[in-house]
């Protein structure tokens, strides 16, 4: 069973039905102790970054965490990518998860913020998750803030500089754009993470 973790602040339905339509078994919670004993876990983003406070006080990063720490998958979408990181521009005094070096930051003044729309990926051939997937594949994205690049970078996106549009460690995934808004294309990726092994 797949946990996709409501924390208040998620496209949570979109996502939902995205897996129902690849035929996997998922839940939307809130509860740590279903989080804690699910085989893969999704965080859905949407929002401000500020919102995964809510994840410290409900008891929902220490199950994540937990989970993370036993090599269950794991896979951070939009905001749940950037709260991966140490922690965003867009909300100082919340802490991310910390699972991966760097803050998040605003697009710079001179190009439109948010970023809405399609844009094409540069994806790394040893990625795990965009597995059969072209390297130049386009997908949906809509966020005002941006992750750095990283060792752990396996796909980079341009727009008003270079930024990582997915991120792998391990059994840990992060996805800055919305698969479950973006056609085959995403579904694809949502069928790599789902075939990942428990």
């Amino acid at each position: 069973m797949i946990a996709i973790v409501d924390y208040g602040a998620g496209n949570l339905t979109s996502v939902k039905k995205a897996l129902d339509w690849l035929r996997q078994e998922s839940v939307i919670t809130s509860d740590p102790g279903t989080v804690a004993k699910a085989a893969k876990v999704v965080l859905p983003g949407v929002g401000h970054f500020a919102a995964t406070a809510v994840l410290e006080t409900s008891g929902l990063r220490h199950a994540i965490a937990h989970s993370i720490s036993r090599g269950i998958p794991f896979l951070g979408i939009c905001v749940g990518m950037q709260w991966m990181f140490a922690g965003s521009e867009e909300s100082p005094d919340t802490p991310g998860l910390g699972l991966l070096p760097g803050v998040c930051e605003r697009f710079p003044a001179q190009v439109k913020s948010p970023h809405v729309g399609w844009n094409q990926l540069e994806i790394a051939p040893s990625s795990t998750l965009f597995r059969g997937l072209p390297s130049s594949s386009f997908v949906y994205f809509t966020h005002s803030y941006r992750a750095p690049l990283t060792g752990t970078t396996t796909a980079g996106c341009e727009y008003g500089g270079r930024f990582s549009a997915a991120v792998e460690r391990d059994r840990v995934f992060g996805v800055q754009f919305h698969p479950e808004k973006s056609g085959e294309v995403g579904l694809r990726l949502l069928g790599n993470f789902c075939e990942l092994e428990c």
